[in-house]
């Protein structure tokens, strides 16, 4: 009987040993926070610490983001590089979005479809990306952050036809890099950059049209 008693208060002794009471122990031995990290704290810190540092490219997050908030490509009419109502709206929207960011440059590349010989719509592309350029440039941005010089005429269609195809008929916006010189082209100032963007992302749409409209019914 007594080593019968023996051997199972050895076997309880070796359990206990092997047994983690509660959460203490497993939160003593982790870094503090672990509990209540779920995998995205500190992610904005690295991603800046990222740029600056070179590790992400900064070119190439501003174009992925242009290309998903923007509309990147407009279309034509067969043979023309005039610029309608649609084009013309979709412009607009680019330039709200290029005025954000006045230390970056922008490319525009102008496409046809395969009617005609290769001569001619690399050059009906090329007044097709200044057509956008010059409309741009008459909504506020600087002509020196805009460039319209590719012309890839019929090599790169959308849809492969021989035949007559609006989709084809088109050019594309995108970000090409950063002005030289710019204050705030990384250097230390990229903070500045966020908080414009913050501030003007904050103010509601209809903020200043109801404020003008107070004023002027003198409310």
């Amino acid at each position: 009987m007594n080593k019968l008693i023996a051997g199972l208060g050895l076997t309880l002794a070796l359990g206990a040993c092997g047994q983690t009471w509660g959460p203490v122990p497993n939160s003593f031995l982790r870094e503090a926070g672990a509990q209540t990290d779920t995998g995205l704290f500190g992610n904005a810190t690295m991603h800046n610490t990222m740029i600056m540092n070179g590790e992400l490219d900064y070119v190439v997050s501003l174009a992925n983001r242009f290309a998903e908030e923007v509309p990147s490509t407009i279309t034509f009419a067969f043979d023309s590089a005039q610029l309608d109502a649609a084009a013309r709206a979709v412009l607009d929207r680019q330039a709200d979005w290029i005025r954000q960011f006045p230390e970056v440059r922008f490319r525009v590349y102008g496409h046809t479809d395969a009617v005609g010989s290769t001569a001619y719509n690399r050059q009906l592309g090329q007044r097709r990306a200044n057509a956008a350029v010059a409309y741009l440039s008459s909504r506020g941005i600087s002509r020196a952050r805009l460039e319209a010089v590719v012309s890839y005429g019929e090599t790169q269609p959308l849809i492969v036809t021989q035949g007559r195809e609006r989709r084809n008929r088109r050019t594309v916006t995108e970000v090409s890099g950063f002005l030289k010189r710019h204050p705030t082209v990384l250097d230390g100032k990229y903070a500045q950059v966020v908080y414009r963007e913050y501030v003007a992302s904050a103010v509601p749409a209809t903020t200043l049209s109801d404020t003008n409209s107070l004023l002027s019914s003198g409310q």
